[in-house]
């Protein structure tokens, strides 16, 4: 929300320079030197300019790519099966899944889960995964 209230109030104040400019320009008089195509054509390129700048500001940047962080997994010694599950808690399977996929049993799962709850001081999939992302362990 708050990202949107600059381009409005800047919207706002070129619109607001537009009308001063006409009026200050004295329009009636103009009317009757220049064509209306004149003026539409100002308009539409007043209009494209202004699409063409909010656009950019509004549009996503790339992203650079994912480098992870081995500095953190090996801080917080997280093993790498502990990071598989990690990954795969994030891509939101279940615990079923997860051993099914790795060929553990769930009771495995259940304990790389605790352990990696525990290792990153979390109490839910959702708390594990948003750390990891903060810690760069996942994309």
């Amino acid at each position: 929300m708050r990202m949107m209230i600059r381009p409005i109030i800047l919207y706002g104040i070129g619109l607001a320079a537009a009308a001063f400019l006409l009026e200050w320009l004295n329009y009636k008089h103009l009317v009757h030197r220049w064509s209306t195509e004149f003026y539409v054509i100002c308009i539409a390129v007043i209009c494209v300019a202004l699409g063409i700048w909010v656009g950019n500001r509004l549009t996503a940047r790339p992203r650079e790519p994912f480098a992870r962080n081995d500095a953190a997994i090996a801080a917080l010694g997280l093993s790498t099966r502990e990071c598989e599950v990690l990954e795969m808690l994030a891509a939101g399977h279940a615990n079923k899944a997860i051993a099914r996929r790795l060929d553990i049993s769930p009771n495995t799962v259940k304990t790389h889960v605790a352990r990696v709850y525990e290792k990153l001081a979390v109490a839910s999939r959702t708390q594990a995964v948003q750390k990891a992302r903060a810690l760069d362990i996942l994309p």
